[in-house]
């Protein structure tokens, strides 16, 4: 079994408890977590082999970080400790009904932030690697985690890996270059790694945001989504990037925030095929219904390393069952605290399956 490696920050996570507001709170629950370092633990969790890419201070808080990371099995191995720059955080907010969740950032000069794209071992990391996935936040920090995002796609590339990028758009943090707002410097910044990228994963806003790529007049905001249209949307990534061999488009339908449908569509540009899941019993797509949210932070990394376990096993790497196994995947999630999804290969199985009564397992 190779390794699959995944790139980018982890940080403190601060959420305030039981669904209160940030300004109500005074005290926090405090979790380790990153976009990556999700998809990474989603990955062992599902019994693949991950290893972990970052950099971090040397004091205890990121020893706890490590801590988190290697308590579901992900190598650390070539984690960076630098003399300088600091631990990340994010602040959360969960939101309930019709109010929606909130993120605040506090990620400047940050150790992954500063560290030179040169300093990292790549050699070392893909000299067993399968796989590199990377997400479009780490670039959005500074222009040197940008560099090293895209040196690390061409280290993967010239190792023999694939590569995969959730586009993952924040506006909050893409603010390194105030000559440009903060979609022009996403665009500039994406196109330079999207050329040594095998799958694309994005949502509709993400292919909007970093690509200019719109489902027609679809609306995310308005509960219902128009999935004849998100095809299309796959064609034209892979017409801009011909190198991209599967694109995978999440299907959120938010009729609140603790009630949205799920599911999502994987398109193969080598059959021309969109592979959409989950299905009804006809064949046609229906979303899973999703009434009462846990969590949904770390849902779309969730769908990530489900979807790239899947595609490098070989039982599930079929198109059609890789998307049902990263879409399954990700609707457990929404029913776990944390970022981190929990869920088993067992589990996703068997939602796979038509096993959604949440029944006790007796």
């Amino acid at each position: 079994m190779k390794t699959i490696v995944t790139f980018g920050e982890i940080m403190g996570r601060m959420a305030s408890p039981a669904n209160m507001r940030l300004r109500q709170t005074r005290e926090f629950e405090v979790t380790y977590a990153g976009a990556e370092a999700s998809v990474a633990a989603s990955i062992c969790n599902f019994g693949g082999k991950a290893r972990y890419v970052t950099a971090l201070p040397k004091h205890a808080l990121a020893e706890a970080t490590m801590d988190s990371v290697r308590a579901v099995g992900i190598d650390t191995d070539y984690v960076l400790r630098t003399d300088k720059g600091r631990l990340g955080l994010y602040f959360l907010e969960t939101g309930a009904n019709q109010r929606p969740s909130n993120v605040i950032y506090d990620r400047e000069d940050s150790a992954v932030a500063i560290t030179e794209a040169e300093k990292y071992d790549w050699d070392g990391i893909f000299k067993d690697a399968q796989w590199l996935h990377l997400s479009g936040i780490t670039p959005a920090l500074s222009m040197s985690a940008a560099d090293a995002t895209l040196l690390a796609a061409k280290k993967a590339k010239a190792a023999g890996a694939r590569v995969s990028i959730d586009l993952n758009f924040r506006g909050k943090l893409w603010k390194w270059d105030t000559s440009k707002s903060a979609r022009e410097l996403a665009q500039l910044t994406m196109r330079k790694i999207l050329p040594f990228v095998d799958v694309v994963i994005a949502n509709e806003e993400d292919c909007h945001d970093v690509l200019g790529i719109q489902a027609g007049d679809t609306d995310v905001h308005s509960g219902s989504l128009d999935t004849s249209r998100y095809p299309d949307v796959a064609r034209q990534v892979v017409e801009q990037f011909p190198n991209v061999s599967k694109v995978a488009i999440t299907l959120r339908e938010s009729l609140s925030a603790s009630h949205n449908n799920w599911g999502a569509m994987l398109y193969d540009a080598k059959s021309d095929t969109p592979n959409f899941a989950p299905l009804d019993s006809e064949g046609n797509y229906q979303s899973y219904e999703i009434k009462n949210i846990v969590d949904r932070v770390g849902g779309g990394d969730s769908f990530a390393g489900g979807l790239i376990f899947a595609l490098t096993t070989k039982e599930l790497s079929a198109p059609h069952t890789a998307i049902k196994y990263a879409v399954a995947a990700s609707c457990l999630k929404h029913s776990i605290k944390g970022d981190f999804n929990f869920s088993t290969r067992a589990e996703v199985e068997a939602l796979m399956g038509g096993s959604a009564s949440g029944r006790v397992v007796r």
